[in-house]
C-alpha cells in the first residue's frame, strides 16, 4: 500500500510539473506582470480596419493576456463586429468584475474593437469580412444575448470570458474559430458532456472544463487536463502548450488589407 501511495504521489507531482512548465516560463519572462491596472494601456492596437473608411462587414475575434500573474496561464477573448456601412464596431465580451457593481457579466457596446487588454496587446484569432458576414453578425448577436451564464463568473475552470467566446462560436460556426490553448474556460460546457468544437469543425467531450478531449479540423487534437490544454494541429503544423500557447510554422490568421 505504501508503494502504491508513493507511486500515485510521484505521478501526480510529475503531471503538475508538466502542466506548470509553460506558465512558469511565461511568468519568468516578466511580460505579463503589469504593475497597475489603473494606468495600464487601453489604447487601440490598430489591427481592425477603420470603420469610417471600410464599408464592408467585418468580424474580428481577439485574445490578449490576462492582467498580472493570470496572464502566465491564460488570455481574455472578445468579439468585435461591424455590419456593412456601419461607422462603429460593437464589442461583445464577458467581464467578471461587473458582478461587483450589481451588473451581469455580459458587456455589449460600441467600442474600440482592438484595445490593449490592460497593457497586453491583442492578437487576432479570427477574421471574417465581406459577403455573408452581415448574416453572421446577426447570429453572433443572438448567441451573445442568449449566453446562459450572465450571472456567473469563475476564472478557472469557467464560466468566464473564454466560455462566452466559445459559446458564441459554437452557435456561429461560420467563424471557424480555433481558440488558443491559453483560452482557459473555452472547454467549460456546464452540465453537458458533449458539444461541437468552437470552430464547428469537430466535437469535444469535457467534464466541467477540467478534463476532456477535442478533435476538429481547425483545432486538431486537444487534451484538457485541469483546465490546461495540450494539443497538435496537423494542418497548421503547430503544437499547443499550457501557458505558452500555439507554436507553429503557419500563422493562424493574417489580417486582410483594408477594402474601401
Amino acid at each position: 500500500m505504501k508503494w502504491c501511495a508513493k507511486t500515485w504521489v510521484g505521478r501526480t507531482a510529475a503531471i503538475l510539473v508538466v502542466l506548470l512548465v509553460g506558465p512558469t516560463l511565461v511568468l519568468m519572462g516578466g511580460s505579463v506582470l503589469g504593475s497597475d491596472w489603473h494606468t495600464a494601456s487601453r489604447e487601440a492596437a490598430r489591427i481592425a480596419p477603420d470603420p469610417m473608411q471600410v464599408r464592408e462587414a467585418v468580424v474580428h475575434v481577439y485574445g490578449a493576456r490576462a492582467f498580472s500573474w493570470r496572464g502566465a496561464f491564460g488570455v481574455h477573448t472578445w468579439i468585435a463586429a461591424k455590419p456593412s456601412n456601419a461607422t462603429a464596431y460593437t464589442v461583445y465580451q464577458v467581464i467578471g468584475w461587473r458582478l461587483r457593481s450589481g451588473l451581469d457579466v455580459l458587456s455589449i457596446k460600441q467600442d474600440v474593437p482592438d484595445r490593449y487588454w490592460f497593457g497586453s496587446k491583442p492578437e487576432l484569432l479570427a477574421e471574417q469580412r465581406g459577403d455573408g458576414v452581415d448574416a453572421l453578425i446577426e447570429k453572433i448577436d443572438r448567441a451573445a444575448r442568449a449566453y446562459p451564464y450572465k450571472d456567473e463568473y469563475t476564472v478557472w475552470p469557467g464560466p468566464n470570458s473564454n466560455t462566452f467566446t466559445a459559446w458564441v462560436a459554437r452557435h456561429a460556426p461560420e467563424l471557424k474559430l480555433d481558440l488558443p490553448p491559453t483560452a482557459i474556460g473555452k472547454d467549460f460546457l456546464g452540465s453537458d458532456l458533449l458539444a461541437a468544437a468552437p470552430s464547428g469543425t469537430g466535437y469535444q467531450v469535457s467534464l466541467g472544463g477540467m478534463l476532456g478531449v477535442l478533435v476538429g479540423v481547425e483545432e486538431g487534437l486537444e487534451i484538457n487536463v485541469a483546465g490546461l490544454t495540450f494539443g497538435v494541429d496537423p494542418l497548421g503544423l503547430a503544437f499547443k502548450f499550457p501557458g505558452i500557447g500555439r507554436i507553429g510554422l503557419i500563422p493562424k490568421v493574417t489580417p486582410n488589407p483594408a477594402v474601401q
